[in-house]
């Protein structure tokens, strides 16, 4: 593989390597390359996953010859994209799943500005909400073994509804992310049987100053 096919493949567990590859090799070339990777651990592998990608999107009629896993490979990569658009159309298609190499994909969206990807997000992670439920174990297990990232995910809600939404939403709790993250914070709490810390605001009005970020939002 090219370096930037090697950067897609180690966003996902070593043993989807092969159908990694048959999702690149239909991809368009990159314009640019991958940028800024975050590592997280999905069950007990590490990843590395592009904060952005700048491939064209793949024409809807060659997907037909990739597996139903190569298909939410192909949507997890997207997810990625440098155009909110885009990203949002991907979303959609893997929220709801079950895999646990999928979750980093949608957590990092949480921390992003695009607040219909967070509406789309909210709406498929509706699970969550629910005690014992097979996306609450999913989530709470994510994000108990990756709590620095989560943490750091908090602070760039924050940022974000403090740039872009505070008017919109001057409560931070009625912020689709906030709402989110409580979520989150609910199914991780579950999996250890612990409280999970808070680095945001408790659901009330903030004291922050208009667009004083916490911590550096994520590249756009």
């Amino acid at each position: 593989m090219t370096g930037s096919n090697a950067t897609l493949a180690g966003a996902f567990p070593a043993h989807l390597v092969h159908d990694v590859r048959a999702v690149l090799a239909v991809m368009p070339d990159l314009q640019h390359p991958p940028m800024s990777p975050f590592s997280v651990e999905v069950a007990g592998e590490a990843v590395s996953i592009p904060s952005r990608i700048y491939n064209d999107e793949l024409p809807a009629d060659a997907q037909h010859g990739l597996t139903a896993t190569q298909r939410l490979i192909l949507h997890c990569l997207y997810s990625r994209h440098g155009d909110g658009m885009i990203r949002q159309r991907h979303v959609e298609q893997i929220v709801r799943s079950g895999e646990p190499w999928v979750v980093p994909f949608v957590v990092q969206l949480v921390g992003e500005y695009v607040v219909e990807v967070l509406e789309a997000i909210r709406i498929g992670l509706s699970d969550v909400a629910t005690p014992g439920s097979a996306q609450r174990i999913l989530y709470g297990d994510f994000i108990a073994r990756n709590p620095s990232y989560f943490a750091r995910t908090e602070r760039r809600v924050v940022s974000y509804w403090s740039c872009y939404y505070r008017h919109q939403y001057p409560t931070f709790g009625t912020y689709p992310g906030c709402l989110i993250l409580e979520l989150l914070r609910a199914a991780a709490a579950d999996r250890t049987g612990r409280r999970w810390p808070r680095h945001t605001p408790p659901g009330l009005t903030s004291t922050l100053s208009p667009c004083m970020p916490t911590a550096p939002p994520s590249p756009p």
